[in-house]
C-alpha cells in the first residue's frame, strides 16, 4: 500500500567554515556570515522517504521554514525526487526557538495528508535534537528517534532500528509516525539530471517578484503596481508548469502567534563565550606519503594523537 510522507528540512549555515563573526551579540547565528548548506542528516531522512516512495508509492511532500533563500534546499529535493515542496516564510517566525519552530510545523503538517513524518535527528546549528520529538508530541504522533534502519513497513505498522549510542534497539510501532533519521540511515542519492532540468526554474510567489524588482529598481507607483499583477501572472504560468514552490505564511497556517517568534520562544542565551585558537609554531609538511607518514608518526610520539 502506499504511503504519504511528509519531510522536514531545514537551510543550515556550514558549521565547518566557522569566522569570528559567526554569532550576534544577542546569541544568535550570523546567517549572513556563513555558506548556507541543505542540513546533513535532513538529507538522510529525505532518502529514506524516496525509499518507501520507489518500494511502496505514495509522496514526498518536503518542508521547511525559513526566508526567501531557504527555498534553495527545496528545489534540491525536488531535484532528488520529491514531488511537492512548501516554504514557510513571514518575518512573524523570526528567532524562533525549538518549542515556537516545532509548534509552527505542526501547524503545517496538519494541513497535509500523511502517514509518516521524518526529519533528521538534529540540525548542525543547534545540536538539540529536540524538534522532532516536539513535533510529534505537538501532532500527538507515535515517535521513534536515531533511526538506523527501516527493518519492516507493512499493514501500517513500522519496525525500525534505532541507534542507542552503544547498541541498538529494535521499535515497532503503527502509523501514523514521525521518524528522527541519523547519518548512518543511508547514502542520499545525488540529484537527477532530467529532475534538475526540469525543476531549476522552480519559485516561490517570493523568488517571482524579488526578480522582477531587481530587473526595475526604478519603479515607483503605478509601475509597481503593473509589476505585481506581472508577479501574479508569472506565478500562475509556473503553477500550471508545476513550477510553483508553495509559499505559506502565519496567517495560512492560523496559529495562536503567542507560541510564534521571539514571543512563543522561553529559549534565551545566557551567555557567549569567543574561543579563538592562536597557532605559535608552524611546520611545513611534504604533500607526499612519506611526508604525512612522518608527520602522523610525529604526533603519536608526541602523544598528540593515539
Amino acid at each position: 500500500m502506499p504511503y504519504n510522507c511528509v519531510v522536514l528540512i531545514k537551510q543550515v549555515p556550514d558549521t565547518k567554515r566557522l569566522t569570528g563573526r559567526a554569532m550576534n551579540d544577542d546569541g544568535t547565528v550570523n546567517r549572513g556570515a556563513l555558506p548556507a548548506i541543505f542540513n546533513p542528516e535532513d538529507l538522510n531522512a529525505l532518502e529514506l522517504a524516496l525509499q518507501i516512495k520507489e518500494y511502496f508509492g505514495g509522496t514526498v511532500t518536503v518542508i521547511t521554514m525559513g526566508p526567501p533563500a531557504a527555498s534553495e534546499v527545496l528545489r534540491d529535493s525536488l531535484y532528488r525526487g520529491a514531488d511537492d515542496a512548501i516554504l514557510i516564510s513571514d518575518r512573524r517566525c523570526a528567532a524562533s526557538d525549538t518549542l515556537a519552530t516545532s509548534y509552527i510545523l505542526s501547524c503545517a503538517v496538519k494541513k497535509l495528508d500523511y502517514d509518516i513524518v521524518l526529519c533528521g535527528r538534529q540540525a548542525i546549528d543547534g545540536d538539540t535534537a529536540q524538534v522532532g520529538p516536539q513535533l510529534a508530541e505537538k501532532l500527538g504522533i507515535t515517535q521513534i528517534t536515531y533511526v538506523q534502519e527501516l527493518i519492516e513497513l507493512k499493514d501500517k505498522t513500522v519496525i525500525a532500528r534505532r541507534n542507542i549510542g552503544n547498541g541498538w534497539q529494535q521499535v515497532k510501532a503503527k502509523l501514523p509516525i514521525l521518524l528522527t533519521v541519523i547519518g548512518e540511515a543511508n547514502e542520499p542519492r545525488a540529484a537527477a539530471a532530467k529532475r534538475l532540468m526540469k525543476y531549476k526554474k522552480a519559485r516561490t510567489q517570493l523568488e517571482v517578484a524579488a526578480a522582477l524588482a531587481d530587473e526595475n529598481p526604478q519603479a515607483t507607483g503605478t509601475e509597481v503596481k503593473k509589476l505585481a499583477a506581472l508577479a501574479d501572472n508569472r506565478c500562475k504560468e509556473l503553477e500550471k508548469k508545476g513550477l510553483l514552490i508553495k509559499l505559506w505564511d502565519l496567517d495560512f497556517l492560523g496559529p495562536d502567534f503567542n507560541w510564534c517568534g521571539r514571543d512563543g520562544s522561553p529559549t534565551k542565551v545566557h551567555r557567549i563565550q569567543s574561543v579563538v585558537l592562536e597557532a605559535k609554531e608552524s611546520k611545513e609538511v611534504e604533500p607526499t606519503p612519506d611526508g604525512i607518514a612522518a608527520m602522523v608518526h610525529e604526533l603519536i610520539e608526541e602523544h598528540t594523537i593515539g
